[in-house]
C-alpha cells in the first residue's frame, strides 16, 4: 500500500495589479479562457495569512491548465514588477509549448508583456532545433516560450 495519499494539481495563483490587463494577456496571448470568479472576503484572511481580504478571485483556464489571477482590493498589492531573478527561491516561470515563437511573443508585448530578446536561445535536440524565449506578464511574471519542435 502506497502511504503517500493521493494527490492532483490543482492551479496556480498570480498576483495581478489590473484584472482587466491580466485577462487580456493571458487569454489574447497565451489562449486562455476566463472561467469561474468570485468575491473573497474576510472568510479567506487567515488562510491567506492576513489580517483582513477583499479581492476578486478569476480562474483562467486552457486545457488542464488553471491560472487564478488575484485582484487585491484590501490589503493593496505590492512588489516590484521587475522581473525576478531566475535563481531566486521559489517559482521561476510559467513554460508555454507554442507553434510560432515570435508571433506569441510579439502578441505577449502587444498586450502589455515584455520580451527579453536577450534570453532567445536555440538548442539542437537529435537534430531538431528548438527555440526559446523568455517574457514577462505586465506584472512581470517570467513567461518561458518554447516551440513544439517542428
Amino acid at each position: 500500500m502506497d502511504p503517500t495519499p493521493e494527490t492532483t494539481f490543482s492551479h496556480f495563483g498570480i498576483c495581478v495589479s489590473n484584472l482587466e490587463r491580466s485577462l487580456r494577456f493571458y487569454c489574447g496571448a497565451l489562449g486562455f479562457e476566463p472561467a469561474e470568479s468570485h468575491a473573497i472576503g474576510s472568510e479567506f484572511a487567515r488562510l491567506m495569512d492576513l489580517p483582513d481580504v477583499a479581492v476578486t478571485s478569476q480562474f483562467i483556464r486552457r486545457g488542464a491548465t488553471d491560472i487564478e489571477l488575484l485582484a487585491f482590493i484590501e490589503p493593496v498589492p505590492f512588489g516590484s514588477k521587475e522581473r525576478r531573478a531566475v535563481n531566486q527561491l521559489g517559482l521561476t516561470h510559467l513554460s508555454f509549448r507554442v507553434a510560432d515563437v515570435e508571433e506569441t511573443a510579439e502578441r505577449i508585448v502587444e498586450l502589455g508583456g515584455t520580451r527579453v530578446e536577450s534570453s532567445r536561445t536555440t538548442i539542437d535536440f537529435g537534430g531538431t532545433p528548438l527555440e526559446f524565449v523568455y517574457c514577462t506578464d505586465p506584472d512581470g511574471v517570467r513567461v518561458e516560450l518554447m516551440d513544439l519542435g517542428g
